[in-house]
């Protein structure tokens, strides 16, 4: 007589495998947060140290027209307009959470006006 076959048990798929891995112990979401927070590359922005451009003071709290205007001057980025948009990614992660809703807002405005002034130029 042929021995019967036991049914294997059904490991959870998807999300329900994602929980019961989160509940296990040890492994949480905050314990792999903390494990970020300490580590050199979570805040690698603060290290950055550059003179490549010359901005102003005070000039990432003006208005969209005016960041984009100044970021494409020769006299804040030499190297042209694409520094000046490097720049402004720059600052906005360097701000992170930091900043408002309202001010990362116009600040993404300032930086599609620069980008459409960087294709303007590149289509001359």
């Amino acid at each position: 007589m042929p021995a019967k076959k036991k049914s294997a048990a059904k490991k959870p798929s998807g999300t329900a495998a994602k929980r019961s891995r989160a509940k296990s112990p040890g492994r949480s979401a905050r314990s792999s947060a903390k494990r970020h927070a300490k580590g050199a590359s979570r805040r690698w922005v603060k290290d950055v140290t550059t003179d490549s451009t010359h901005p102003e003071k005070g000039l990432f709290t003006k208005s969209a027209p005016e960041i984009a205007r100044a970021l494409a001057s020769k006299k804040v980025s030499p190297k042209g307009p694409s520094s000046g948009m490097r720049m402004l990614t720059y600052f906005i992660n360097r701000g992170g959470k930091g900043l408002s809703a309202s001010r990362k807002k116009e600040l993404e405005r300032a930086k599609k006006l620069l980008h459409e002034r960087i294709e303007k130029e590149k289509s001359q």
